[in-house]
């Protein structure tokens, strides 16, 4: 069997640890974009106040789905440890091999895939 065609469990749970680390550091450096935006008039004007409340809301959905990749990577870190890496969460069948490289959080076949 080729090289290309296996599965290196270690290189794949250190691309999903590195990713993890990565995220979560980014999570931590960006709370205070989520905080929420000071409403009063004296100290700021309405369009800025209204820059702030757009922009916090764009930090909130940004974290949103920076939570579901972290619980993405997770869950793959756990079929790593439990030996069902690399299958259908659905089907049971494996997952194309390119698809796994370039996402090994992925959960799911293509006829699975939402």
């Amino acid at each position: 069997m080729p090289a290309d065609d296996i599965i290196n469990p270690e290189e794949m749970k250190g691309q999903l640890e590195t990713e993890l680390r990565e995220l979560l550091a980014l999570d931590a450096a960006t709370r205070t974009e989520q905080a929420p935006v000071d409403l009063d008039q004296a100290r700021q004007g309405r369009l800025s106040r209204i820059d702030a409340m757009q922009q916090r809301a764009m930090a909130q959905e940004t974290a949103r789905r920076r939570v579901r990749r972290i619980a993405q990577i997770e869950a793959a870190l756990a079929r790593l440890a439990s030996g069902d890496f690399g299958y259908c969460m659905v089907c049971d069948e494996a997952i194309n091999i390119r698809r796994l490289r370039h996402d090994p959080a992925i959960a799911f076949c293509l006829d699975h895939a939402h």
